[in-house]
């Protein structure tokens, strides 16, 4: 069964090709997906059917898209702790840690989030996804909302399409940035590298924009919060690397090798060397509760890990910061 969707075009995707407008708005298929719903028929633009991807579109016109309903992958219940931080009959938030994987895909048949899902909650079965609105990376920890029942998996999906769920992350980048910014690069596939992401020229990609504020510094690093207002896959990793502040311990979008900083503790070095994924947490979500309209919001501490390299990064600037 499809879900009706319908976008109005604003002043910044004027002169857009149409598959490049209403990638702007999902967050949940690929650009090259919503071409082929474009060339199969699904999508009008002011009632008519536009089957050509790249017709140019204006400030207004309304995009109408007869989504289908995704299949799910074929994944099986398993009996995988969730970390469930709040749960009513129409959704759930989860803690999820570092590791795991959100659904099967490439290489991952299994030991997901979707599997779990599937598991506590068998009702998701008949759900696109196992109730999955958005994605964590695997190495990326924090804080997750998955769907219980079809109506309220439909209405978060709009939400976060339209922007209206608010997803802030602490993060620890290389380098030193001393006042908060915005990053707005579009993002596509590395074309040297298709299991990598890459900034692109405008027009090449999806939209992509990324907040940040500075939390802390230490003597080569920094603490950051970060709220994004697109979802893009690894765009927080991708944004942060686009300005040569790539995240610590990112093995895809950092550095290859570690640097170790003169003066540091040997703890402090012995934490850099083990630290072997991104420094990346889902700290905080709000979002307007799908069936009781009632706003919501949660937050999850950062890990012990991740906490114990602040502490040791804190005291490493208290004890060298003004010595170099």
């Amino acid at each position: 069964m499809a879900e009706k969707f319908k976008y109005i075009v604003t002043d910044e995707l004027h002169g857009k090709r149409l598959d490049a407008a209403l990638a702007s708005f999902d967050d949940t298929n690929s650009r090259s997906t919503l071409g082929e719903f474009i060339k199969n028929g699904l999508v009008s633009v002011d009632g008519t059917i536009t089957k050509k991807p790249s017709v140019k579109v204006s400030t207004g016109q309304e995009i109408e898209v007869d989504l289908p309903e995704p299949e799910n992958l074929d994944a099986v219940p398993q009996d995988i702790p969730l970390d469930i931080i709040y749960q009513d009959d129409d959704l759930i938030v989860i803690n999820k840690p570092v590791g795991l994987v959100v659904h099967p895909g490439a290489g991952v048949k299994d030991g997901t989030v979707m599997n779990a899902m599937l598991y506590h909650f068998p009702c998701t079965a008949q759900l696109a996804r196992a109730g999955i609105v958005h994605r964590l990376d695997k190495d990326t920890s924090g804080l997750m909302v998955i769907a219980l029942s079809k109506y309220a998996q439909i209405k978060l999906v709009r939400a976060i399409s339209k922007h209206d769920v608010v997803r802030e992350y602490e993060a620890i980048c290389e380098g030193l940035i001393t006042a908060g910014g915005t990053i707005e690069k579009e993002i596509s596939r590395d074309p040297h590298n298709r299991t990598k992401m890459a900034t692109v020229c405008d027009g090449m990609g999806r939209e992509a924009v990324t907040h940040y504020r500075v939390m802390e510094q230490f003597r080569e690093h920094t603490l950051l919060r970060l709220r994004l207002e697109t979802g893009r896959t690894h765009q927080i990793r991708v944004h942060m690397a686009s300005i040569d502040h790539p995240l610590l311990g990112d093995g895809t979008y950092g550095i290859k090798r570690l640097r170790l900083m003169k003066g540091a503790s040997e703890e402090l070095s012995d934490a850099l060397r083990n630290y072997r994924h991104q420094a990346l947490h889902a700290a905080h979500i709000e979002f307007i509760h799908p069936i009781s309209g009632e706003p919501m919001s949660f937050d999850a501490p950062i890990p012990d890990d991740f906490n114990r390299l602040i502490e040791l990064l804190r005291e490493d600037e208290r004890v060298n910061g003004e010595k170099l």
